[in-house]
């Protein structure tokens, strides 16, 4: 279950995962999913540029493998980058030790010690032994830019509604995200500014 706030019960469920950052400090913490792919991240980059704002790429291990070049736009423009698996995997329908091979054989090519999981759901032996090595980064706003049952708007409301100090605010570079991101994301950027936030990325 996804939903724009995760529910105090699945916060409670991965307890030393990094759901929400300072709440006393006036700063939001822009997260992407699921890329890179051309048709989607170079329009996020240009955004981010033209607002002179860095957020971290949780990026999908075989997408870096098709597109370096991307990969390599986002380090240089001074983003960071998360790992998201090779395959997109949800947790529950992997082993531990298959899931575990699957994180590793994607930060081969992410290089990151941050690791965000597909869909948000892992097993707890999984969440156990992958935050041994990797700060396990969830999130306290997921904006729901990939469902086809909201809109543009719908989506900058979603950031307006729930963004709050020390949120971190997923979006999707992705297919299923991108038309609505052309007015969503430099709308929500404009708003956040305007609020006075602060955009961090993860130490």
């Amino acid at each position: 279950m996804i939903i724009e706030q995760p529910a105090m019960w699945l916060r409670w469920l991965y307890p030393r995962a990094t759901w929400r950052m300072d709440k006393k400090e006036k700063a939001v913490y822009l997260t992407f999913d699921d890329g890179p792919i051309p048709e989607a991240t170079p329009f996020i980059l240009k955004t981010l540029a033209e607002f002179n704002i860095h957020a971290t790429f949780f990026m999908v291990g075989d997408n870096v493998r098709k597109h370096p070049e991307l990969y390599k736009q986002i380090v240089e423009a001074g983003h960071q980058v998360g790992n998201h698996t090779f395959n997109h995997w949800g947790g529950f329908k992997h082993s531990t030790k298959a899931y575990s091979a699957n994180v590793e054989k994607a930060n081969e090519l992410i290089k990151s010690h941050l690791f965000r999981p597909p869909h948000g759901w892992m097993r707890w032996e999984q969440y156990f032994w992958i935050g041994r090595k990797y700060r396990i980064v969830m999130w306290d706003l997921v904006t729901r830019d990939y469902s086809k049952w909201m809109t543009a708007d719908d989506v900058v409301n979603n950031v307006k509604r729930y963004a709050r100090n020390g949120s971190i605010i997923t979006f999707h570079d992705s297919l299923k995200s991108i038309d609505k991101l052309h007015y969503a994301l430099p709308e929500a950027l404009r708003w956040l500014k305007a609020e006075g936030y602060e955009f961090k990325t993860f130490e």
